[in-house]
């Protein structure tokens, strides 16, 4: 079978079955090892029969067992760089990156060059954590998150992107004894505890990294009651948090901050999805 035939027999079982059409393409680099220029080239050309078995077999799973392609091909790629993922962390998501490029900018205005002391609470596989610290060499960087699991798949990516973060096991806020920091990032779980979740999220990712709660900002009140005594004078916090949560983020941060400059930031299909809460 040709590569072509074999992509489009994938591509229109997709389809067929109200499927992502674009995980034919990523399954097929994934499978041949192929850069995408690469394979455009061969598509005339006849596909070894390991790739014909291995690619069915991976649109199966896929199609039919409801399995991410992030999961298949076990990696994810974030502000450009490629992270490990599998079952025991969240899925790095697009809007996350947005969070990531307003963290850098607000650092820009608030600190232009200084040394910080960054956390990242709830890291799940490390995407925002090992991001801001490739990003920006003046962040020293750690982590925390309640999963021995996802900290396993954290260090991983962090060994294998060069990154110096530094990665504490504990629930919530409790790794941060002692500590001071000037930036403190969360995207905690935000999904409301009744909320119906696409199948595909919910049969593959942990639960512990997408339910927050009743209303789904149990994590915030947490993280916003406490951390006051964690942060530095002049510092801020950035989260991210569910697109209809905006005005609730704007009040929280507001009681335990009132003295603070609260951003609510729009991602780019215009949905309030990023809270910022500054204070020089």
């Amino acid at each position: 079978m040709k590569y072509f035939e074999l992509l489009n027999e994938a591509t229109d079982l997709c389809r067929k079955n109200h499927k992502e059409d674009g995980a034919a393409k990523l399954l097929l680099l994934h499978v041949t090892k192929l850069e995408s220029h690469i394979l455009i080239a061969k598509l005339s050309e006849e596909s070894p029969e390991f790739v014909v078995t291995q690619f069915n077999e991976l649109i199966r799973k896929y199609v039919f067992e409801n399995v991410p392609v992030q999961h298949l091909t076990g990696v994810e790629y974030f502000f450009g760089y490629e992270f490990n993922v599998n079952e025991d962390v969240l899925i790095p998501r697009f809007e996350t990156e947005e969070l990531v490029n307003n963290i850098l900018m607000t650092y820009d205005e608030l600190f232009a060059g200084k040394e910080v002391k960054v956390v990242d609470v709830g890291t799940g596989s490390g995407a925002i954590a090992i991001t801001l610290d490739l990003e920006e060499p003046n962040m020293n960087v750690i982590a925390t998150d309640i999963s021995n699991e996802a900290l396993e798949i954290a260090r991983a990516n962090n060994t294998k992107l060069g990154a110096n973060v530094n990665f504490y096991q504990g629930d919530m806020l409790a790794p941060l004894k002692d500590r001071k920091f000037d930036i403190f990032v969360s995207n905690p779980p935000y999904i409301p505890a009744e909320e119906q979740v696409d199948s595909l999220v919910y049969d593959n990712e942990p639960h512990v990294a997408l339910f927050g709660g009743s209303d789904g900002l149990y994590f915030y009140r947490i993280i916003l009651e406490n951390a006051q005594k964690y942060l530095n004078e002049t510092n801020f916090l950035a989260f991210e948090h569910a697109y209809d949560k905006g005005e609730e983020m704007v009040k929280l941060a507001k009681t335990y901050f009132p003295n603070s400059e609260v951003r609510l930031l729009k991602d780019l299909q215009g949905k309030d999805r990023m809270t910022i809460v500054i204070n020089r």
